[in-house]
C-alpha cells in the first residue's frame, strides 16, 4: 500500500494543479472504482487523442485562466450519471457557468478538453512509470499513446514550471 499512498501523492497534486482543479481528473485514478467504465468508442477516442503545440498552448492557456478566475468545480461524488466521456465532461460545465465560455475561448469542447487533460495526464503518469516501475500496475495502458509520451517527455520542463507557478500561487 505504500507503494500506492507514494504514486498517488507522487501524481495527484502536480496533476491537480497542471489541470487547475477545473476537472480535477487525478483523483479519477486513486479511485478507478468510482470512474464509470467507457465505452470502446471512447476508450479509443482517449487513446487516439495526439497532443501537438496548438492544443497544449490552449490547455495551458485554459489552465491558467481557470486558475487565475478561481474555477474550481468539485469533483463528484457520485458518478451513476455518467456514462460516458461526453457525460464527465459536461459536469464541471453544469456545475460553473464560466467554464463553457472559457472551454470556448481557447477553442475546447468539454469533450475535447476532457480529452487532451486525459492525454497529458497518461503521458505524466507513463512518464513517471518510467523512473518508478512499480506505479505501472496502476495505469490503463491501453489509454497510453508513445507519441504523447515523447511530447510530454520534450515538454517536461515547461510543464513542471507551470506547475511550481500553479503551485506558488495557491
Amino acid at each position: 500500500m505504500k507503494t500506492r499512498t507514494t504514486v498517488n501523492k507522487r501524481f495527484r497534486r502536480p496533476l491537480l494543479l497542471l489541470l487547475g482543479g477545473m476537472l480535477a481528473m487525478a483523483p479519477f485514478w486513486s479511485q478507478a472504482q468510482q470512474v464509470p467504465v467507457f465505452s470502446p468508442e471512447d476508450k479509443q477516442a482517449i487513446e487516439n487523442y495526439s497532443l501537438n503545440e496548438d492544443n497544449f498552448k490552449r490547455l495551458v492557456g485554459a489552465t491558467k485562466e481557470a486558475h487565475d478566475l478561481h474555477i474550481n468545480p468539485e469533483q463528484p461524488k457520485d458518478f451513476s450519471n455518467v456514462h460516458s466521456l461526453d457525460d464527465l465532461a459536461n459536469l464541471p460545465v453544469a456545475q460553473d457557468k464560466r467554464v463553457a465560455p472559457l472551454l470556448q475561448k481557447y477553442g475546447f469542447t468539454p469533450r475535447e478538453f476532457l480529452l487532451a487533460n486525459f492525454a497529458l495526464m497518461n503521458a505524466g503518469m507513463a512518464v513517471q512509470a518510467k523512473s518508478h516501475p512499480e506505479a505501472a500496475q496502476y495505469m490503463d495502458k491501453s489509454r497510453i499513446n508513445p507519441a504523447n509520451v515523447s511530447f510530454y517527455e520534450a515538454h517536461e520542463e515547461q510543464i513542471g514550471a507551470l506547475q511550481q507557478e500553479l503551485n506558488g500561487a495557491q
